[in-house]
């Protein structure tokens, strides 16, 4: 298959996975080793690049107002040295605290992160599996009664710690930072759209922050049009993925993405020990 093509599926998938409880760091580590694609464009920096600018493009436009609003509200409260009762103030200032741990452990771990669960594939399976197994728990727990206006600092914190896990490929950002919030009590609505939210930043820093070793080695040329397809198929998947889930989630559980993650889990064990 060309590269361009590879590009655009591999894109998809970051751009489905990413939003979906699912785990988009394993499904980008197991997918091309499922399909054989040992490109190393597929693997290289600029390529990681765009697909995080791929999802954070999804994100900007479907929250586009609501990041506005919260954004202007944060410089107000800065300018004026006050929270007070304004709840987009309130929510902007908890967003920026489940930042911290993510991006603490990120910073502090990126190289191993990188390369580490690449070479220990069966990894991936388990905390696939360990992930189903977190957010089943979370669904059994939940009491589903509270809403996005009602998330404080404790859930703030709570959340960003499930958020750092996402690091480890099988666990999800979205489904960990989901599984936290239904565990707090917020509805499975609200847990994915302040998952969403809180995931602006953090993705728009890893983007930042990846983009850095772009600076020495330089944008390919030759891979452009992929590079494109990639993020194209990353954004338009991950529009899709965020409309889906928020919609999904007004009326039923998480339970098929718990199943998929599970099968995902024993496909990846059966590969490894078939190799």
């Amino acid at each position: 298959m060309p590269l361009v093509l590879q590009a655009l599926v591999i894109g998809i998938v970051q751009g489905l996975t990413e939003f979906l409880p699912i785990s988009s760091s394993a499904h980008l580590i197991v997918v091309p080793e499922f399909l054989g694609w040992k490109d190393p464009f597929l693997n290289s920096a600029s390529f990681d690049v765009m697909l995080h600018a791929g999802t954070l493009v999804a994100l900007l436009l479907y929250f586009w107002s609501e990041l506005v609003r919260l954004l202007l509200a944060w410089v107000d409260s800065i300018r004026e040295r006050a929270i007070g009762a304004d709840p987009d103030r309130r929510l902007a200032w908890l967003i920026l605290v489940t930042v911290i741990p993510g991006a603490l452990l990120g910073v502090g771990f990126e190289s191993f992160f990188d390369t580490f669960f690449r070479q220990h594939i069966i990894l991936v399976g388990i905390f696939l599996a360990l992930g189903a197994g977190i957010l089943w728990l979370a669904e059994q727990l939940a009491f589903l009664q509270r809403g996005l206006e009602q998330v404080n600092v404790r859930d703030a914190i709570l959340i960003g710690v499930a958020q750092a896990f996402a690091l480890f490929p099988g666990f999800s950002r979205s489904g960990m930072t989901i599984a936290a919030g239904l565990y707090t009590g917020l509805t499975r609505e609200a847990a994915a759209r302040f998952s969403f939210l809180m995931g602006t930043p953090i993705i728009a820093g890893a983007a930042l922050w990846k983009a850095r070793e772009l600076l020495h080695a330089g944008l390919p040329s030759a891979d452009i049009l992929a590079l494109g397809a990639g993020m194209l198929g990353a954004a338009l998947a991950g529009l899709a993925a965020i409309a889906f889930l928020l919609a999904y989630l007004r009326r039923r559980s998480t339970a098929p993405f718990i199943a998929e993650r599970l099968a995902m889990a024993v496909l990846v064990v059966v590969f490894v020990l078939a190799r």
